[in-house]
């Protein structure tokens, strides 16, 4: 009875992997900090794009993890077409082709030596116009190297059009955009920053967005939306159902939401620990964000959740 009159329900189709790819090692390294998450080689990543598909899982959005000694201030490997992720998007096309919706992160944190999300000026400041151009060439390159979708993650003003415009410029119209509309600077991105070998010095709050605020980000979605996003994001989804739900509410446009590492490690640590019941509470947490409006939920549960949807 309770299945049947369930208003909200979860679908393989729902869900995008996030994964990393991880340059120069044999083997995939465990992240510590994410238990069941690794950075993978190129053929382990491939072997994981292939069990997405067959659990149906609609897409997985990659983050490349060059060599330590490649990074610099302009993050160079991010528009190197033999950079890492460039690479890992090249392979992943080439198994699965167009049955997996393959995205990449458009961003320099990966691959500056200073860990922030676009280039700096004399001051250390995040240059906003500058780190606009490193962007627009770094969509260019992803989409050259095979990517279906581009998910602009450095929250630049500005950034979607310019995309739009650079992709545009290429005879790539068919490459679309997830901008991660709205992008907290939160306390839940820590065990990330392990996962993509981050160099960050300092903090990112110049450029995402205050816990605090609402309206600050429904005037980040309709400026994304002015400048040409066929998708929005919300980031993190656990604590800002409220903001999803505005957001969802106000748009006619696909809607996602990213369950982020904080959220994943909490629940494996308490489970760990015989606190709460696992399987449970990943259920739990990715029905409330699919009930609060999100079209599709990018976890890296998204392969082993849409495995036992299926069996259900």
């Amino acid at each position: 009875m309770r299945r049947m009159v369930a208003e909200t329900r979860l679908h393989p189709a729902d869900l995008i992997l996030p994964a990393f790819v991880r340059e120069g090692v044999s083997e995939p390294v465990p992240v510590t900090t994410m238990p069941g998450v690794v950075q993978h080689t190129r053929d382990s990543l491939k072997k994981a794009a292939a069990e997405a598909v067959a659990a149906g899982v609609s897409g997985i959005m990659l983050f490349g993890v060059p060599e330590e000694s490649k990074k610099d201030p302009q993050g160079t490997p991010g528009t190197d077409p033999d950079g890492i992720l460039q690479v890992a998007l090249r392979d992943v096309r080439a198994e699965v082709g167009d049955e997996l919706l393959v995205m990449s992160d458009l961003c320099l944190d990966e691959t500056t030596d200073h860990g922030h999300c676009g280039v700096l000026d004399a001051q250390g400041r995040v240059d906003n116009d500058a780190t606009l151009e490193r962007y627009a060439e770094m969509a260019q390159v992803q989409a050259d190297a095979g990517a279906h979708v581009v998910g602009p993650s450095g929250m630049m003003d500005g950034q979607i059009g310019v995309i739009r415009d650079a992709l545009d410029q290429i005879g790539r119209e068919d490459v679309a955009i997830l901008a991660y509309t709205v992008k907290y600077a939160s306390a839940f991105y820590g065990p990330f920053r392990e996962a993509v070998a981050s160099s960050l010095q300092g903090d990112r709050r110049t450029y995402q967005q205050d816990p605090a605020n609402v309206r600050e980000s429904m005037r980040e979605l309709a400026l994304d939306l002015e400048e040409g996003a066929d998708m929005v994001m919300v980031k993190p989804a656990g604590p800002y159902l409220d903001i999803l739900a505005r957001v969802a509410d106000a748009v006619d446009v696909p809607v996602a939401a990213y369950q982020i590492s904080g959220e994943y490690s909490m629940i494996e640590a308490a489970a760990e620990k015989g606190w709460i019941d696992r399987d449970r509470a990943i259920l739990e947490t990715l029905t409330g964000i699919r009930r609060a409006g999100a079209r599709n939920i990018l976890t890296y549960w998204a392969t082993e959740v849409a495995q036992k949807l299926n069996r259900q």
